[in-house]
């Protein structure tokens, strides 16, 4: 560890996180590198870390990499002892190119991004309703997953089953399929038998699809619970069901008003047109950026309205009219949904502001 040079100037901070062990870097107010040292993942270790940054002057800010990730303890950590702390994206090509790769450059590059203000973001805080939010739907999402391969395996292995299963078994529907193997009573002392093994087999991913079932009727209660308190006029909008609605909640995160505009959450949706001419030609292409979770949202609720909405049927054919394509339509509106979503979370945010000033 670097000893701390005497200096009470303004110093910025910078993180690269792992699982076990924080690299942290200082800077003075001139850009120039004043130390590194590591820290444990532990709380006294996030203590530590910050004592060693203040040791060499007043702290203004600290730049922090995979805020969600590995740099979630030291977030909380940082914003609870009242730190201005901003999220360090993508480390810069051209540096990682010149220089190479270890911890120690990489908490460097972290403490310039965020002395420059470059490659930077403000971060979600994680401490809300929305972060429970999130992690619900993580683990929805792992059992949908986990269901589906349930099924897929059930599916495969009828297909190699002997006769006698199989010509019991393939003309089922899904559900008389799953109630049906699942009531099996298979003698699991005759596991040897080829017969037997498939019956067992066969029991045990039905009662998994099952399980898994069960689990994502009650996570879909909890989440739908979160969506109603937290944005009630989300989805009362056309078009946007709790799938759609939870994910924009997330995106936007427990402190929306990171999001400056609505130009903003819509280059953070990716869905924001990009400049693309050259000369004579005036164009815009597709943006291939941003989250493509609050993407596909979107694209559901347009393909919904467009459904739905005579009103959003009319502008899809008035753009087609125009020479664009479906596609291209479908883009544009898009970015009009988001910018009307965009002003319904601003004001869930305006609201929860006044009510905990009220309390």
């Amino acid at each position: 560890m670097d000893q701390p040079q005497e200096n009470s100037s303004t110093v910025v901070g910078g993180v690269d996180t792992h699982k076990d062990l924080h690299v942290a870097a200082v800077v003075d107010h001139h850009d120039r590198l004043l130390g590194t040292a590591s820290f444990p993942t532990t709380r006294h270790g996030y203590k530590t870390l910050l004592s060693w940054v203040r040791s060499f002057g007043t702290v203004s800010r600290v730049g922090v990499e995979c805020t969600g990730t590995y740099g979630a303890g030291l977030l909380r950590y940082l914003q609870q002892s009242d730190i201005p702390t901003l999220e360090v994206t993508a480390p810069d090509k051209t540096v990682r190119r010149k220089r190479g790769k270890v911890d120690t450059i990489d908490a460097e590059n972290a403490a310039h991004a965020a002395y420059a203000g470059i490659r930077t973001v403000t971060p979600k805080t994680r401490d809300g309703m929305i972060e429970a939010l999130r992690v619900l739907r993580v683990c929805r999402k792992t059992a949908v997953a986990a269901s589906r391969i349930a099924l897929q395996m059930i599916q495969m292995q009828i297909i190699s089953a002997p006769d006698e299963l199989r010509d019991q078994l393939r003309n089922m529907t899904r559900m008389q399929l799953v109630r049906t193997l699942a009531a099996w009573r298979p003698d699991l002392s005759r596991y040897r038998n080829v017969t037997t093994a498939y019956r067992i087999a066969f029991k045990s991913l039905a009662r998994r699809y099952v399980e898994l079932h069960d689990e994502i009727a009650d996570l879909d209660v909890m989440i739908k619970a979160i969506v109603d308190e937290l944005a009630p006029e989300l989805v009362s909008r056309l078009g946007v069901g709790y799938e759609s609605a939870s994910q924009l909640l997330i995106t936007a995160g427990d402190n929306p008003e990171r999001v400056h505009s609505e130009a903003g959450f819509a280059a953070l949706c990716g869905v924001s047109p990009v400049p693309a001419s050259s000369g004579k030609t005036q164009r815009h292409r597709l943006n291939r950026g941003g989250d493509r979770a609050p993407n596909s949202a979107l694209h559901i609720i347009a393909i919904g309205r467009l459904r739905l909405d005579p009103s959003t049927q009319d502008y899809v054919a008035k753009r087609t009219e125009q020479g664009l394509s479906k596609l291209e339509a479908i883009r544009c509106l898009k970015r009009y949904i988001a910018r009307e979503l965009f002003y319904v979370l601003q004001r869930r945010n305006h609201t929860i502001s006044q009510t905990q000033i009220a309390a």
